[in-house]
C-alpha cells in the first residue's frame, strides 16, 4: 500500500473521513490540509500545506516563505507565490492566494520535495523591500528569519547594497540596518546596570 503524504487534502482522503480522524484525535487541521499528530513540524511539511492552496506547482515567496523557514508562527491569511517573469501562467482564481512574476535565479529557489520556496536571503530581500509590507513587521519578522543564520546576514546585505536601480531601496536599507542592530551580538562583559568600561570603581 502506498504511503500517504505527510500533508493531506481532498484529493488523498474524503473530507468526511478527515474530519473524523481530526475528531478521533489522529489528525490535526494546518492551513488548508491535514496532517498526523505526531508529524514533525519542518520546513518541508510547511511548504506542502501551503501548496495545496494552489493548482500548479508556483513557488511561495514573501511572508509565506517566511513562515515555511519558521520565521512566523502561522501561516499568512493570504498565501503569495511568485513565478519567473519569463513564464507564462493563467489569472489564479483563488481569493486566499496572490501569484506575481518576478526576475528569479535558479539559486534563489529551494526545493521540499516537489514544492519550490524562496531561499533564506532571497525571502529576506523579498521582505525588506516590500512596500506593502509593515516596516515594523518586516523587521520582526527579517529578524526571526536570521536570528539563528546570522552567517547569511552579509549576504543578504551585499544583494540589497548592490541593487542600485531597485524600487524602495532606501526603505530596504533602512530596515536592514534596523535588523542587523537587533541580531548585533551582546557584551557579555559588560551587560547592563555595570560600571562603563573603562570607569574606575567607587569602592575601595
Amino acid at each position: 500500500m502506498a504511503r500517504l503524504p505527510a500533508v493531506l487534502g481532498t484529493d488523498d482522503l474524503p473530507l468526511a473521513e478527515l474530519c473524523a480522524a481530526r475528531l478521533d484525535g489522529e489528525l490535526f487541521a494546518i492551513d488548508d490540509g491535514w496532517a498526523p499528530v505526531d508529524e514533525p513540524d519542518l520546513p518541508e511539511f510547511r511548504a506542502a500545506a501551503l501548496a495545496l492552496r494552489v493548482p500548479r506547482s508556483l513557488i511561495i515567496e514573501r511572508t509565506s516563505a517566511a513562515w515555511v523557514h519558521g520565521a512566523l508562527d502561522v501561516p499568512p491569511g493570504i498565501a503569495q507565490f511568485c513565478v519567473p517573469s519569463s513564464a507564462r501562467i493563467a489569472v489564479l482564481a483563488e481569493r486566499r492566494a496572490t501569484v506575481r512574476e518576478v526576475r528569479i535565479e535558479d539559486h534563489e529557489v529551494v526545493r521540499f520535495g516537489d514544492v519550490r520556496c524562496t531561499s533564506i536571503v532571497r525571502t529576506g530581500f523579498d521582505l525588506l523591500r516590500d512596500p506593502d509590507l509593515d516596516d515594523d513587521l518586516a523587521v520582526e519578522v527579517t529578524t526571526a528569519l536570521f536570528d539563528a543564520r546570522r552567517a547569511l546576514l552579509g549576504e543578504l546585505a551585499d544583494r540589497l547594497e548592490g541593487a542600485f536601480r531597485m524600487p524602495y531601496r532606501s526603505a530596504a536599507l533602512a530596515r536592514l540596518g534596523r535588523v542587523e542592530l537587533r541580531l548585533r551580538p551582546v557584551d557579555v562583559r559588560q551587560m547592563p546596570g555595570d560600571a562603563p568600561t573603562g570607569q574606575p570603581s567607587l569602592t575601595r
